[in-house]
């Protein structure tokens, strides 16, 4: 953490990460930006979270944080009501309650340079770094980054060093593929990734890592001789991106910051059958 400063409050916080990731780079569907808070109310302390849900609610109250800064909207679709009668109308109520802010920064971090898959890419050392769709030829910016390895690894080797590297789930990660390709370019996109498989190939990529890989796109892509897959947990890509927000808001505002290591990823269990029969 670093060392809390006095004065800070909401809407600095908001202006410095409308800066980071502007709002206008979102998708037209998304819906991002300061959420809950008075725009004058003081900041002492701000958790970053990837999903802002309960658990990472809870978290923040006992941190006494006034902030959250999430990854994934809690309001993406239109609602009627905010009444604690459902899951998020109760979070909504939670966090004004305990006087927190909510800010989210979504698909404008996932295109942001540097953003979500630029923090993914660094997790695994990644070198010369580039968009895997960007967002006009020649931009820094845009979904995913393709770089290169600092050595050889076959594909084997790269999903055992990937789990390594990425934050710890029950999902853990998964290939598919030769194990024993050869593996320098990689191709990584945080979140789901599969609308991308078709980047992938185009870029060159011996593999592709990225989550909530689907059956079909999956096969019918090695079908077509595209490039190696590695399946991660959803959370897991995005939660190094936190790092990279916790270190700009410290460095551009002194904010005390908090990174949340609370695992949001929805699976719980992970089973291999044993080969008894019951």
């Amino acid at each position: 953490m670093t060392t809390p400063v006095n004065g800070i409050v909401v809407a600095e916080i908001t202006a410095a990460l409308d800066a980071l990731y502007p709002q206008e780079t979102a998708e037209s569907w998304d819906r991002v930006g300061l959420v809950l808070g008075r725009p004058e109310r003081p900041v002492r302390r701000a958790l970053l979270v990837v999903d802002c849900v309960p658990a990472t609610i809870a978290e923040a109250v006992a941190a006494d944080a006034q902030m959250i800064i999430a990854h994934h909207p809690l309001l993406l679709r239109g609602v009627s009501s905010v009444a604690p009668t459902d899951y998020k109308g109760r979070a909504v109520h939670d966090l004004i309650e305990a006087g927190i802010a909510l800010y989210v920064a979504h698909t404008n971090a996932d295109v942001a340079d540097p953003g979500v898959s630029d923090a993914l890419a660094r997790r695994l050392e990644l070198e010369n770094l580039r968009p895997l769709h960007p967002t006009a030829p020649g931009a820094s910016t845009g979904i995913g980054r393709v770089g290169n390895l600092r050595g050889v690894m076959t594909l084997a080797e790269f999903t055992a060093y990937a789990a390594d590297r990425l934050p710890e789930t029950v999902w853990g990660v998964r290939a598919a593929g030769d194990p024993n390709r050869t593996v320098i370019t990689v191709a990584v996109s945080g979140g789901a990734g599969d609308s991308y498989l078709a980047d992938a190939t185009a870029a060159g990529a011996d593999v592709y890592l990225t989550a909530d890989l689907r059956h079909h796109p999956a096969s019918e892509h090695l079908a077509g001789d595209g490039p190696a897959l590695v399946d991660a947990a959803h959370w897991a890509t995005e939660r190094p991106w936190l790092d990279l927000v916790a270190a700009a808001l410290g460095a551009d505002l002194g904010l005390d910051t908090i990174v949340s290591d609370v695992v949001t990823d929805p699976w719980t269990l992970h089973a291999a059958r044993t080969g008894l029969e019951r």
